[in-house]
């Protein structure tokens, strides 16, 4: 699973501050207005009509809305990896030993929302859909065969699926009698999406979009009969929602927390950030000299200050500090860590720092520092300009950049040019995320997998980012991957740990978060640490199950 930002620049002028009532509702009454709608936001900019469930650059993914039109075989929980998931559109779920093959019973009378009812050719077509069509399976799952019989579907794979197995029960199912239908599935935007969920599409805009309760569902029907979703200029436009109640629920970054929304109404203004096993961090380009030398990249690392960026970038609160030397986040990860790095942690050293770079050929003349070619060290850092935790991070690493003579300055990037950066890889270097799991091996294979890696130029990267290449890293990630048994997966976790303390492919400083910012003024029933049976975070699979479990205050 993967817990991403979806915080923008953007253009939006005025936003829907008057969202509270519920339009439409007919009732007269303010009280229960407010108890038909449920207000949440996202402070991503206008967005452009795309409902396609499989897409994450779509709005239904940005928003979050695309998880209570569709939905999960299984309703996983990234709070408690280690536990079993809730059945949901399947039943039951048996793994082989071997972890190269899954059957699941589907779930009998579940209807999609255009009165058809869903079945197991369904599950079994999404699954051969994805096999099909390599741009939607952004998780390249090796699939082999699918097959139906009855109520069960028989899904295998070419390698086992041991680290994977979270991410192919969360698969999103379609129906066939539709997507049949669809020349690419890639591509098309789905205008009129028909799920299980129960919820259906009422209206879009680029700042609002409307959603209508089913009249009839496979579990209960939700108390919240219309969802809102509005899309805010930026982080603080929606951390203004926020606070004067038009916004109920968002993941944002909000400096000052304290005093600009929970002291607005304490007894209801609620933030919850519980920690998952992912980190965030500098991933630079290491196919651009000199960021292709893992020297340089150390010595980066060596004065990069991570309680600067904890208490001033991340307020606090927001992505915990991260400073085992594996990058591995503690205590989420402690189980993890091999022997010798245990206790272990990232100190700001210069002049340690300073030797790395003499030793490799740097050289620091006065405040410059000059690459073993002679050529000054500049780096360009970019984010969007929304996104203001990591704005002040950059400015912090740059900060420290300059201490080792490094010339670093800041690209506050429009949103859309930097993801298309990103994603084809024209940066230097970028506060980004890694996907999270059950082990590290997500964080490692985001940062290192070389199964992952496309050419500068390509797009549709799911990780590696950075564009690194190591055969020894790769093949660890092949090892953990394919091992039958704990002892073996050791070994490879062990040795990925080490490829990373000498080669430091990216900087992790921070821990991913699962958080959620909501209010409690109209609805009840939120996750929390008292019972964190789900992550806060609006845009995961889990906002259906928070959205059902929600009641009027």
């Amino acid at each position: 699973m993967r817990i991403r930002r979806l915080a923008a620049l953007a253009a939006a002028a005025t936003l829907g501050v008057t969202i509270l009532a519920a339009c439409g509702s007919g009732s007269d009454d303010p009280q229960q207005a407010a108890t038909d709608v449920l207000n949440i936001g996202m402070p991503n900019g206008p967005q452009t009509e795309n409902h396609n469930p499989f897409l994450g650059s779509s709005a239904g993914a940005s928003l979050g809305y695309r998880r209570v039109i569709y939905e999960p075989l299984v309703m996983t929980n990234a709070v408690k990896p280690d536990q079993p998931g809730k059945p949901w559109l399947a039943t039951k779920w048996e793994w082989s030993a071997d972890w190269k093959s899954v059957t699941l019973t589907i779930r009998d009378n579940v209807k999609w929302s255009d009165g058809k009812p869903m079945t197991a050719a369904d599950v079994a077509y999404t699954f051969d859909l994805l096999k099909r069509t390599p741009a939607i399976n952004v998780d390249a799952i090796p699939f082999d065969a699918v097959s139906q019989n009855g109520n069960q579907v028989t899904v295998s794979f070419t390698k086992p699926q041991y680290v994977n197995q979270v991410k192919i029960l969360s698969s999103t199912v379609v129906p066939q009698h539709l997507w049949s239908q669809i020349a690419d599935p890639a591509k098309d935007p789905i205008k009129q999406p028909v799920g299980t969920g129960p919820y259906t599409l009422k209206s879009f805009t680029p700042q609002t979009t409307t959603l209508v309760r089913r009249d009839e569902y496979w579990q209960d029907l939700p108390k919240v009969r219309e969802l809102r979703y509005t899309s805010y200029t930026d982080n603080n436009a929606q951390t203004t929602a926020l606070a004067n109640g038009s916004a109920e629920w968002s993941f944002v970054f909000i400096p000052n927390y304290k005093a600009v929304y929970v002291d607005k109404d304490p007894a209801n203004h609620k933030i919850w950030f519980p920690a998952v096993l992912g980190v965030h961090g500098l991933f630079l380009n290491t196919e651009r000299a000199p960021f292709d030398n893992p020297a340089l990249r150390r010595a980066m690392a060596m004065v990069i200050n991570r309680d600067d960026i904890f208490v001033q970038g991340e307020a606090g609160y927001f992505y915990p500090k991260v400073d085992n030397i594996t990058g591995i986040p503690t205590p989420a990860g402690e189980k993890f860590i091999a022997p010798e790095y245990k206790g272990k942690t990232v100190t700001v050293d210069v002049e340690g720092a300073k030797r790395e770079l003499t030793a490799a050929g740097f050289k620091l003349d006065g405040n410059k520092l000059t690459d073993p070619t002679g050529k000054p060290v500049t780096i360009t850092l970019s984010n969007p300009a929304g996104w203001s935790d990591y704005i002040t991070d950059l400015e912090i690493i740059k900060e420290n950049l300059a201490t080792i003579g490094i010339e670093a300055k800041v690209d506050k990037a429009n949103q859309d040019v930097w993801t298309e950066n990103i994603d084809t890889g024209q940066f230097e270097g970028a506060m980004h995320w890694t996907n999270n799991g059950a082990t590290p091996y997500d964080i490692y294979q985001s940062v290192m997998d070389g199964a992952l890696y496309k050419p500068v130029g390509t797009s549709g990267v799911n990780g590696n980012w950075g564009r690194y290449r190591n055969a020894e890293a790769t093949a660890a990630l092949e090892q953990y991957a394919n091992a039958t048994d704990d002892a073996a997966r050791t070994v490879a976790m062990n040795r990925l740990q080490k490829i990373m303390i000498e080669q430091m492919p990216m900087i992790p400083t921070s821990a991913a978060n699962g958080g959620g910012v909501y209010s409690t003024k109209n609805w009840v029933g939120w996750p929390d640490d008292a019972n964190p049976y789900a992550p806060a975070q609006p845009t995961l699979i889990n906002a259906v199950d928070i959205i059902l479990q929600l009641r009027p205050a």
